[in-house]
């Protein structure tokens, strides 16, 4: 079984193995007598066995998966594993799957009109290997050419692609993917662009815009599935009954959850019962990729939400988006671990989110106490709301009190000084008090004045902290194990990972 399998992956080095080919290895070597001519035929025959190993390098990734963690920056990556840390009661990390991976460098993320990029110039770049303007998906600057991603040319070498994400299947990054577009915002025409692409796998929360607004009779984008081939399912159970039957898949969250909230799947650190995962997609989408493993594939996966934890400047739930992304990555090393000599997993970010910052002036830190933190501050916001409903907007301080034990551990677990307790007591008597409350927003959030204290106060406490509420141009980290991975060495560009897993895949660029 042994001989087997090295010959099937080192047949240069089986067929010098093979008895004739001993057999004249040793006949090149007798009858010598001139010790340089020993030395010269040996160095000759060691560079023939080198050639032979030098196979396993040639090797190329039959399965790559390609992992994104949007706003994903160096400290959120260092944070998270922190915080881990403290949990278990040590001053140090506690790794996660896919830091413990044995290639790892930083990448650069600018963009070509801009030194902070936006999340759809840099999905072009890690999609495509071009740079383009802000705001713009799968073209060049000119905002006219088109450009072709990588899961364009796994399609074109024959391989089954799938692309799937934790917020909505239309968003900057996973649209980069099978789009091409001037504008992000073209949510209609990138749904259409997702058919017409016709990969054999697509996943997220729904679709933004389902309906053509410039033309109320044109096809819905879910009437658009059957025209493709393509089966919805909604929610994990629904996709484990349809997937068999299927030859083309769209994985959308249940209706109920999309009524509440189409844009994204929940937070990790909000999810109920029934809420749909991306572990959980990402199952589905090896599942799905599977039915035909002879042909390979090529599988991309966004964390979607680290960004929007990071837009609205909450460490704690971006930290259990990290977790959560890990935890997906977790079910590609599965599959890595039964096919090692095949598979490449590749994970970085599209830019870094908020600044973060890890300390605070005193050289600690206390990222312990965000375990006391049970919601998002968007989650904290919805609880407020219905305070609001339930008391017909008279809610006393006595219930946001007991709100803010129970969502962030205050007074309870976490001693809080007179002037914290002051800031709250501020923001209860100016947002509270039988009013209507100026929302505070983020990128993808408007929260509740309140839940944006409690959020800043906790952070404060934890020492961490954040310089903007947008993103900025640091380092991305890049990991990558498998098949290939030693090509992820020395800094990089963001333009050159989709390159590089080409090279290793064996993929054409187009």
């Amino acid at each position: 079984m042994k001989n087997e399998r090295r010959q099937k992956r080192f047949p240069f080095f089986s067929s010098f193995l093979q008895k004739g080919a001993r057999n004249r290895f040793f006949l090149y070597f007798r009858g010598e007598n001139s010790t340089h001519s020993i030395m010269k035929k040996l160095t000759i025959a060691f560079m023939f066995i080198l050639l032979a190993f030098c196979q396993l390098d040639a090797q190329q990734a039959k399965y790559v998966f390609y992992f994104i963690g949007d706003g994903m920056g160096v400290n959120q990556v260092q944070g998270t594993e922190l915080y881990l840390g403290e949990l278990e009661g040590k001053i140090g990390i506690t790794p996660l799957q896919f830091t413990q991976f044995p290639y790892a460098t930083v990448a650069t993320t600018f963009s070509a009109t801009n030194g902070v990029t936006d999340s759809a110039a840099a999905g072009t770049a890690l999609a495509t290997g071009n740079k383009t303007k802000n705001g713009a998906i799968g073209v060049l600057k000119d905002l006219q050419t088109p450009v072709y991603s990588i899961a364009t040319w796994a399609k074109d070498k024959g391989c089954r692609v799938g692309v799937a994400t934790s917020v909505s299947v239309d968003h900057a990054t996973p649209a980069a993917f099978y789009a091409h577009a001037a504008g992000r915002s073209s949510y209609y025409a990138i749904g259409t662009d997702l058919y017409k692409t016709g990969f054999d796998f697509y996943a997220g929360s729904d679709f933004l815009q389902p309906e053509d607004k410039n033309n109320p009779q044109a096809e819905n984008l879910y009437q658009m599935a059957d025209q493709y081939g393509y089966t919805i399912a909604r929610g994990y159970k629904e996709y484990l009954k349809k997937s068999k039957k299927a030859e083309k898949m769209i994985l959308l969250q249940p209706e109920a959850s999309s009524n509440i909230d189409r844009t994204a799947i929940p937070y990790a650190i909000d999810r109920t019962k029934g809420d749909m995962t991306l572990q959980e997609i990402t199952r589905s989408a090896i599942n799905f990729l599977s039915k035909d493993l002879s042909k390979g594939f090529f599988l991309m996966v966004e964390g979607g939400k680290i960004d929007w934890a990071c837009h609205s400047n909450d460490a704690a739930t971006a930290f259990h988006e990290i977790m959560d992304f890990d935890d997906a990555i977790k079910v590609a090393y599965e599959f890595y671990s039964q096919h090692p000599d095949e598979t490449l997993i590749v994970v970085t970010a599209d830019h870094e989110t908020g600044g973060f910052v890890l300390g605070k002036g005193p050289y600690q830190l206390n990222l312990q106490v965000l375990k006391n933190q049970k919601v998002s501050e968007n989650g904290f916001t919805r609880m407020i709301n219905q305070l609001r409903i339930k008391t017909h907007n008279q809610v006393s301080w006595e219930a946001v009190q007991q709100a803010l034990k129970d969502n962030f551990g205050f007074w309870d677990k976490i001693k809080l000084t007179d002037a914290q307790e002051a800031r709250l007591r501020t923001v209860y008597e100016q947002s509270l008090k039988d009013q209507q409350a100026k929302m505070e927003k983020s990128e993808y959030a408007q929260d509740e004045p309140l839940a944006a204290e409690a959020k800043r106060i906790i952070d404060e406490i934890a020492l961490t902290g954040w310089t903007s509420g947008g993103h900025s141009a640091g380092y991305v980290p890049v990991f990558a194990i498998g098949a290939g991975a030693e090509k992820f060495q020395n800094r990089i560009d963001n333009t050159e990972i989709p390159v590089k897993i080409a090279e290793a895949a064996g993929y054409t660029r187009k």
